[in-house]
């Protein structure tokens, strides 16, 4: 969790009647298991979340298979997981905009919000970033977590806690076809068929793209494709 956490070998036994807080731990390759995490205190513009969906994502089963992805390498047991939505359970004092019972999508990256980058609203390239289950920071695969509050973002009624969960993978798509001023008049071919792939193929088609290629060596991932795409040409239609 961004906003760190204790391994497994310095929680207690919790305070009296209270859930202890449990986590997916990577230990070593092939090696993960269910232990205590000790949460940090609440600061006062921080929320507690009850965690209710979790994505697992390519780079969690990069760091299960391989303990490391490209130049990040796990070094000591870490908790996973950054595709995450919930509910919120407990608020900071200077919390306005939410409150306990709220469903909320999460923002797995903690910027430092006073960098240049931070200051011009791209505080995705932020060098300081905390990224959920990026060594060494600690993921959301837990009970619960804590975490900035601004971070955290209401869900409509009616979005589900499996699509909010959603949000961050399908924001990749949504970057790549504001990057690529995707329009009514824009062709898209997109590489490859996998998660990300597939979301940034619908997200070229809400973007108004008359024609969408996605292209793959692998033949499930590309049935995949194909099914998704009908059901999203008849939704449009």
């Amino acid at each position: 969790m961004g906003k760190g956490g204790m391994s497994h070998g310095n929680v207690g036994e919790g305070k009296d009647g209270e859930e202890e807080n449990m986590a997916a731990w990577l230990l070593g390759v092939n090696n993960l298991k269910i232990l205590p995490f000790k949460l940090p205190t609440l600061g006062p513009h921080d929320a507690r979340i009850r965690m209710k969906a979790v994505g697992i994502c390519g780079s969690d089963v990069h760091y299960l298979k391989e303990m490391k992805l490209a130049d990040f390498v796990v070094t000591e047991p870490m908790v996973i997981g950054h595709e995450c939505a919930g509910v919120v359970e407990e608020v900071g004092t200077e919390v306005k905009h939410l409150v306990p019972g709220d469903r909320v999508a999460i923002e797995p990256g903690i910027s430092c919000w006073r960098c240049a980058l931070c200051k011009e609203g791209r505080y995705n390239l932020c060098p300081e970033m905390k990224f959920f289950a990026t060594p060494p920071v600690h993921g959301s695969l837990a009970n619960q977590i804590v975490h900035p509050a601004d971070l955290c973002f209401k869900l409509p009624d009616n979005v589900s806690l499996e699509e909010g969960a959603m949000c961050e993978p399908l924001s990749v798509g949504v970057h790549a076809c504001r990057r690529a001023n995707v329009g009514p008049e824009t062709n898209v071919l997109v590489m490859g068929a996998g998660p990300i792939g597939l979301v940034t193929m619908l997200a070229a088609r809400a973007f108004g793209s008359p024609r969408v290629v996605i292209v793959d060596v692998d033949d499930h991932r590309l049935s995949v494709a194909k099914a998704w795409s009908r059901r999203d040409h008849q939704s449009f239609n």
